[in-house]
């Protein structure tokens, strides 16, 4: 037999190998194939409570400041920042210098006008002159009231003084500035929440609210609605509600982050071990495996709320489907499953 020939019977005999291994991993391919054991729940209805998170800033319940309505030196400031203060308390003095001129000028010209009404009864003045010096005594008498008022400046609550922006010394002017003291009334405490429109039918007067602070991550505080904005926002779909939290132990302040806890009431929808919920890769769609007929169907759902081990299904799922919790990673829809059973 020539080279070639022998080259030729060579090729063949290869080619006729190569294909028997080849049918032959075909064969064990398909018989290690089978159906692959999972764990099933049954889907089944429960009460879950409605409840709804919204962020807010804690604010005062109450903030002023301590402005005179004349200009003046500043005599005396009696606190300071930090400090509390009660209603009627007097926190700063004004200088008296000015009041004390009105007031002079006032009793003089009330010393004059007895002397006039004599004088009047007799005919030696007009009923004009009189009228005239009376209105200018009433005139005065505004003046002199509202410069000793001005006098000593109280706090109009309790509170605490939060900005002190002058010292002894200065002469203040209300066109000059915001106040000598910005005072806060932190007993009790608001938030303001933006509540999708959704729930206007579920908030309510004296509906109770739960707020959490992170500083404080294990404890709860007790808040409740305290007024309601009688319209919603047309751009953002929310309406507007006020909660009042006690604050009697001085623990929170203005300017925390809180986040408020809205129960609006139970419904009754379908729930399974939240195990069974699977995420697709790369987007925020859920799904689960349900078992029908020794198969598994891939089927996406809309969840609710988590509640414990358990997530609500608001939509894709059934009371009473299989949905599988344990042994889904090796699945694909359509797959042959075969059911563990016990724990």
């Amino acid at each position: 037999m020539s080279r070639s020939n022998l080259w030729i019977a060579a090729a063949i005999v290869s080619a006729v190998v190569l294909t028997g291994c080849r049918g032959g991993g075909k064969k064990a391919d398909a018989g290690e194939q089978g159906a692959v054991s999972v764990k099933v729940e049954e889907a089944h209805v429960e009460e879950v409570a409605q409840t709804v998170s919204f962020t807010a800033n804690l604010e005062a319940n109450k903030t002023t400041y301590i402005v005179p309505s004349v200009v003046a030196r500043i005599e005396k400031l009696n606190v300071e920042v930090g400090d509390r203060v009660k209603k009627g308390q007097v926190l700063a003095e004004l200088d008296k210098t000015q009041y004390n001129t009105n007031a002079i000028q006032l009793a003089n010209l009330e010393l004059d006008f007895a002397r006039m009404k004599r004088v009047y009864e007799t005919g030696g003045i007009s009923k004009q002159e009189m009228d005239a010096t009376e209105t200018s005594i009433n005139v005065l008498r505004e003046t002199v009231a509202n410069l000793k008022e001005n006098l000593t400046l109280c706090s109009p609550f309790d509170g605490v003084v939060t900005l002190r922006n002058n010292e002894v010394g200065d002469l203040f002017s209300a066109a000059g500035g915001t106040g000598i003291y910005q005072v806060m009334q932190m007993n009790p405490l608001k938030a303001y929440v933006y509540v999708s429109e959704q729930y206007f039918p579920h908030v309510y007067m004296g509906m109770p609210v739960e707020v959490r602070l992170d500083i404080y991550p294990d404890e709860t505080f007790a808040g409740k609605v305290s007024r309601i904005a009688p319209a919603l926002d047309a751009s953002s779909r929310t309406f507007e509600v006020e909660v009042t939290i006690p604050n009697g132990e001085m623990r929170l302040r203005p300017g925390m982050y809180a986040r408020t806890i809205f129960n609006m009431g139970v419904e009754r929808n379908v729930t399974v071990l939240d195990v069974a919920v699977q995420r697709m890769s790369g987007t925020n769609e859920r799904y689960v495996y349900v078992v029908d007929n020794g198969r598994v169907e891939r089927r996406f759902v809309t969840v609710g709320r988590q509640v414990g081990d358990r997530m609500e299904i608001l939509d894709g799922v059934k009371a009473g489907e299989q949905v599988v919790i344990a042994g889904s990673a090796r699945l694909l829809g359509g797959m042959e499953v075969s059911v563990m059973e016990g724990e």
